[in-house]
Formats: C-alpha cells, structure tokens, sequence
C-alpha cells in the first residue's frame, strides 16, 4: 500500500519532534511529479552512506546535529540551518545527535529544462 501523502495546500507540520524524536521514524511528506519532500529521522551516529541523485536538494536541519558531507566539503548542520547541493552531487548524511531533516528533492530535473519561461 502507499504511503499518504500531502496534496498541495495541505498544511505539513514540521515543528520538532522533542520527546517523540527517538521513537520517530522517516516519513515520505509529498511528493509531486516535480518535487519529493521527506522528514529523515536519524539516531545518533547513524546515516546515509554516499549516494547521489538527479535534481537539486536541500537538506534542512530541523532538531538535533548532523554532517552532509561531499567529496569535496564537509557542512555541518544544526536547528534551523540548510545546505543545497547540486544534482548528481555525490554526498552523505551521518547524524551527530538524534536528528530530524528536512529533505527536499527536485525530481525530474531534465524536464524543467524543456519549459519555456513566460
């Protein structure tokens, strides 16, 4: 069965987990033909090993302390701090502290390409 997912206006709650944050775990929020936004939960000292995707992210750093690292630059992120990486950029997420991020995917990026601005 498919996850639930927000529909456009829908209102996403994304204020801290706080106590709920160790009992969390990663949710798909909405997800659109152009755009995927998730809530990763992470313990402490866990992550994502390297990876990569096709469109733009960002990652925002909603609780908690977390590292993105690239093969060029380590970001170290806490509450209320972002960092965006290029698509296809090649990056990491470990979690310093418990931690709750904001992931936001640009998918399909190629087709944006094929629009033609007003």
């Amino acid at each position: 069965m498919a996850l639930p997912h927000a529909r456009p206006l829908d209102v996403i709650d994304l204020r801290p987990l706080g106590p709920g944050l160790q009992a969390a775990v990663t949710t798909s929020l909405l997800k659109t033909p152009s755009l995927q936004l998730m809530r990763l939960v992470l313990p402490a000292g866990q992550g994502l090993p390297e990876h990569s995707v096709l469109g733009a992210i960002t990652v925002l750093c909603l609780e908690g302390e977390a590292v993105v690292t690239t093969p060029s630059r380590r970001c170290p992120l806490g509450a209320g701090q972002l960092v965006m990486l290029e698509g296809g950029e090649p990056h990491a997420v470990q979690a310093l502290t418990d931690a709750s991020l904001l992931v936001t995917v640009l998918l399909h990026p190629t087709s944006l390409l094929n629009e033609t601005a007003p």
